[in-house]
């Protein structure tokens, strides 16, 4: 059985940071994963993902220098380090993983989905 265990969300000042976890079971973490976030009214877009073996990271421009993926692959876990979070990054944000072994920032190449967690930012 695929499950994705999303945690560390919650309700930041702008300029302040969180780090997301995302514990993961079954064969997904062998798998390319990602990071992906929904705010309201808009659809759910990528933030990060990371190839099978994380050698390559790809980041969305409105988190480039800001946002950091990262594996740790002996706990089966996926991490997203947020700095200098703004308003404008309140999301739900949810982690994913594929069988595609390269680089994917396409929504529908994702199967497997974790339940998502809250970030706030405010101003």
């Amino acid at each position: 059985q695929v499950q994705l265990v999303e945690s560390g969300g919650g309700l930041v000042q702008a300029g302040g940071s969180l780090r997301l976890s995302c514990v993961t079971s079954g064969r997904t973490f062998s798998n390319s994963m990602g990071w992906f976030r929904q705010s309201s009214g808009k659809e759910r877009e990528v933030v990060a993902a990371s190839s099978r073996n994380g050698g390559s990271t790809y980041y969305a421009d409105s988190v480039k220098g800001r946002f950091t993926l990262s594996r740790d692959n002996a706990k089966n876990t996926l991490y997203l380090q947020m700095n200098s979070l703004k308003p404008e990054d309140t999301a739900v944000y949810y982690c994913a993983a594929t069988a595609v072994a390269g680089i994917t920032r396409r929504r529908d190449d994702y199967p497997y989905w974790g339940q998502g967690t809250q970030v706030s930012v405010s101003s």
